[in-house]
């Protein structure tokens, strides 16, 4: 098995003096890409005096020889149509997402430790990102309901129909009752992650219990499989809200 590349540090250019008013973005990339895909997102951020009490960590997926590029999970093809025969579907890879999903935990694990509240800690990613993000959200036994948000773009809710089993099986309640805020945005011309994709990880969430008025749903005109300046001034605006300064 390939090692992994530790995650890409980004400390704030304005840390607060006490920890416990810290705020950290764990930001996960897609597929093919590593952490480096995504640093100039903090950095703009940064450079325009954005959030400057906000870490960022920038985590790296291991390489997959199969699929010959850094990932997350094995890639599973996503349709614009629902499949004619279902029974003959490839399976999801959830080894591999629950592997990534540990991996993930750790990390808020490692924030944890450095004094930063769980609901001053922001998670989301792009693509896979997303996928994986929104997964450790909802299923962690240790995290799960205790972030301060959920970020996904141009993504999507892998292992949708089993989450509330894996919920089950992680010790937590089946129905999610609690009050993280979520932001969630695509673009309309997103190729790869066809809209059917984004409507079902909405009504997933919605299924499972997670409130409407807590999710932020954002779709921008003409994008295609990246991200805008349009939406991250977005995004920027809501994890202001979300974790805003305390000091």
């Amino acid at each position: 098995m390939s090692s992994r590349t530790p995650p890409l540090i980004i400390p704030a250019i304005n840390p607060p003096s006490d920890t416990s008013a810290s705020a950290t973005f764990i930001f996960i990339h897609g597929l093919g890409d590593d952490a480096y895909g995504l640093e100039s997102i903090p950095r703009q951020f940064q450079a325009a005096n954005k959030l400057p009490h906000l870490t960022w960590v920038l985590p790296n997926a291991l390489f997959d020889q199969e699929a010959m590029q850094t990932a997350w999970h094995a890639p599973s093809p996503l349709s614009p149509f629902p499949s004619s025969r279902p029974d003959l579907d490839e399976e999801e890879d959830e080894t591999g997402l629950k592997a990534s999903v540990e991996y993930i935990v750790s990390l808020i694990d490692d924030v944890v430790a450095q004094g930063v509240p769980p609901n001053r800690i922001v998670m989301g990613g792009f693509s896979q990102g997303h996928a994986l993000a929104l997964l450790t959200g909802l299923i962690s036994t240790k995290y799960s309901g205790k972030l301060g948000g959920l970020v996904g773009l141009s993504g999507y809710l892998p292992l949708a129909d089993k989450i509330a089993e894996l919920r089950g099986e992680a010790g937590l309640t089946r129905h999610v009752d609690d009050d993280v805020d979520v932001f969630l945005a695509r673009g309309t011309r997103d190729m790869l992650v066809p809209k059917r994709h984004f409507r079902i990880c909405n009504e997933t969430l919605f299924g499972l219990g997670v409130k409407q008025e807590k999710v932020t749903v954002k779709e921008f005109e003409g994008m295609g499989h990246v991200m805008s300046s349009s939406e991250l001034r977005d995004l920027c605006a809501w994890l202001e809200r979300v974790i805003p300064p305390l000091e």
